[in-house]
């Protein structure tokens, strides 16, 4: 068992952890608590470290794994209460090709997102509502950083990301696949984003949550594809960044069809 942590695997962790550098370099990811561990695919498992209590909740020792004290366990969280499971897994690389394997591909684009609970949010509503992909700005927050990874509550280990310096250096490729950018802003030829097909090849586009998209952005949308706002009543100027997409999204899964019936569960 480890205790002490100055342990160099322990500093490693916590390197890990906090630097967004020494991730991609490594090519490598935390995952925390439970639930996600046991959706971690074991060919991309590469280290698993677990407590006692931690262990108790799993049923037993995972296979490789290596026991922790609480004291170094807590040193490699990022949470104030850790479960006592945690594990560093391989990132899965993903091209163009993967998000565009359907004939109409349905994807989410993300600009400068910094809040990690909106882009793991967002994650997860990809994934529910049926989305191909997700297309995240170089400005975005990591889509690796522990608390982008909880809570995407395991969409990240399954639904294929890219991320490119620029969207709108994206929009020549999108047109060619047939597929039309849909942006979501408040422009004088914005459309409710009911009016929209969406059965074809679509591509949502979300903004920074303060500032929205970028003008330039929104500008090349306008010329390659569509503005849709949300309309809303009462006083309230904007919808969460999460909440527009969820929105979005939607409305497209509706449009093609979504039913129960294809559902694996249903939240009520």
């Amino acid at each position: 068992m480890i205790t002490s942590v100055t342990n160099e695997k322990v500093k490693h962790i916590a390197a890990l952890r906090d630097k967004v550098r020494l991730r991609e370099d490594e090519g490598v990811f935390l995952v925390e608590g439970v639930r996600l561990f046991r959706e971690v695919p074991k060919e991309r498992l590469l280290e698993v470290y677990v407590t006692e209590h931690g262990a108790e909740l799993l049923g037993g020792v995972p296979e490789g794994a290596e026991m922790v004290s609480e004291g170094v366990m807590a040193k490699m969280s990022d949470v104030k209460t850790p479960q006592g499971v945690l594990a560093l897994v391989k990132r899965k690389a993903y091209t163009w090709e993967d998000l565009l394997i359907n004939g109409a591909p349905l994807l989410l684009m993300a600009e400068d997102l910094q809040d990690p609970g909106n882009l793991g949010t967002i994650f997860r509503t990809a994934e529910a509502a049926g989305a191909d992909g997700i297309v995240l700005s170089s400005g975005c927050a990591d889509a690796y950083q522990p608390k982008v990874v909880r809570s995407t509550m395991g969409a990240v280990l399954r639904v294929p990301f890219i991320i490119e310096d620029s969207l709108t250096d994206c929009f020549a490729k999108l047109k060619a696949k047939g597929i039309t950018v849909y942006a979501a802003a408040l422009t004088d030829h914005a459309v409710p984003y009911t009016e929209p097909d969406y059965t074809k090849g679509s591509a949502f586009l979300i903004g920074n949550e303060g500032n929205g998209l970028q003008d330039t952005t929104i500008a090349a949308a306008e010329a390659q594809g569509q503005v849709v706002i949300i309309p809303m009543a009462g006083k309230t100027e904007s919808l969460n960044a999460s909440v527009s997409a969820a929105v979005l999204m939607y409305e497209a899964a509706r449009q093609r069809g979504f039913s129960a019936k294809k559902c694996n569960r249903i939240y009520l």
